[in-house]
């Protein structure tokens, strides 16, 4: 049971309720008991003048490597990880050397987040047995056990049929397909970064921003066609932000994401070699980051996801072609967030903080992402002011690699709260 909490004076930026000005939040057994002026009472007072006061940050994509590979992440560093960043749940995805293809697996993973007791791990169950992309895996059951949406990334459903098939699961289930957009003909086996001149100049092999498009493109028809429930994973290119947008005036069932790194980098950083900039997709070009800026401010893009990706020091620091896609963000994301788009204008704290709470738990099904009376006490509080320099060797994750290394910050998750209990104080 949670913690009797007084949360007093903070800028309560509640999106669901369409609430943002200052108010005090009464948190009592685990749930939000009041917000209001003026309030008293609580078993521990926390001042928070000048700090934002939000439902608690929800990241619907991360890796957390267990069940498989624990050297790279595992459920207990990546909710440290997590709450560090300032966020209460996560939703981990299902490609792993030990795929959650199946209930006993989900059921694993939902025993191994209450046994480590930090943020709600909401499990992600594979599209396909094995990520193999050839049959369905089972997935009623394992949506019985608990997994809230369904996801081979890391890996395209290159077959048309198999992605119909699962769409149309997703609409007898209620939960969504999680798609990694990716023709891989087109990427595969040796690519390396973004497909042009930067790439040409480098002598790096390219991945085509029209393989995404492609993707992108082809699922928005099947999910036309069955009337399933996609989500398109970490967009990354302006014409499949345009083919979203399209598909939403449409009246299709889409919804999508966007990574801090598609947000904030472009391909020209791939300039040093490094595997702290090599993720699928690829950074893409300043007109491509644009795009994705616009479409998250519109709406087209609902969602901030980090695309939490852990890989040991050894894997990221080989040559740049053998290097494994992916970086860490768990614990960047806010910062990010705050510096690249916030405080340069380019996205109201609002539309922020929707992205990454309401807007994930109506993707993933979830009661969260409110501070309404009575929903679970599942808090953020966050310093738009604190700056800070990113330094991964202070990184909670077990990982190191990430892009925004050395930069200075400006926002920061200094409490997390998960029902009504402080998981996190910085």
């Amino acid at each position: 049971m949670g913690e009797s909490l007084l949360i007093k004076g903070g800028r309560l930026i509640d999106p669901a309720q369409n609430v943002d000005e200052i108010l005090d939040v009464l948190l009592e057994e685990g749930r939000v008991k009041r917000i209001g002026k003026s309030i008293s009472g609580g078993g521990r007072t926390i001042q928070a003048k000048g700090l934002w006061v939000t439902p608690g940050l929800i990241d619907m994509h991360v890796h957390l490597r267990e069940p498989g590979r624990t050297d790279k992440e595992d459920i207990e560093s990546g909710s440290r990880a997590a709450v560090a960043g300032g966020f209460t749940a996560v939703a981990s995805m299902a490609n792993g050397d030990i795929p959650v293809d199946n209930e006993a697996v989900v059921g694993y993973v939902l025993a191994r987040a209450k046994e480590v007791g930090l943020c709600r791990v909401h499990p992600i169950g594979a599209v396909t047995k094995g990520l193999r992309g050839e049959e369905l895996a089972e997935m009623g059951l394992m949506a019985q056990a608990g997994a809230v949406a369904f996801s081979d990334d890391g890996q395209p459903i290159m077959s048309s049929r198999v992605m119909r098939r699962a769409l149309e699961y997703s609409k007898m289930l209620g939960r969504p397909i999680i798609s990694h957009c990716e023709d891989a003909t087109l990427t595969r086996p040796d690519g390396v970064m973004n497909e042009g001149a930067p790439a040409m100049a480098l002598g790096l092999k390219g991945m085509p921003g029209v393989a995404e498009e492609i993707m992108v493109s082809r699922d928005i028809a099947l999910a036309r066609h069955t009337g399933g429930r996609l989500h398109v994973a970490h967009v990354s290119t302006l014409h499949a932000v345009e083919a979203v947008r399209y598909a939403k005036r449409a009246g299709v069932h889409v919804t999508c994401e966007a990574t801090p790194h598609h947000l904030a980098v472009t391909e020209e950083a791939m300039v040093g070699y490094s595997g702290g900039f090599k993720m699928n997709p690829p950074l893409r070009t300043g007109a491509d980051v644009d795009a994705v800026i616009q479409g998250l401010a519109d709406g087209t893009i609902d969602v901030i996801a980090s695309d939490h990706a852990p890989h040991t020091v050894d894997e990221k620091t080989d040559e740049v072609t053998r290097v494994p896609f992916g970086v860490v963000g768990l614990e960047t994301t806010v910062g990010v967030v705050l510096t690249r788009l916030v405080h340069e204008g380019r996205l109201t704290p609002a539309r922020a903080v929707a992205a990454m709470t309401v807007q994930p738990a109506r993707q993933l099904g979830v009661n969260r992402g409110t501070l309404a009376q009575g929903a679970d006490a599942d808090v953020t509080l966050i310093d738009p002011a604190a700056e800070w320099t990113c330094e991964p060797a202070q990184f909670v994750s077990k990982a190191r690699a990430t892009p925004f290394e050395g930069w200075t910050l400006k926002g920061r998750a200094i409490m997390t709260i998960v029902g009504g209990r402080v998981v996190f104080e910085r």
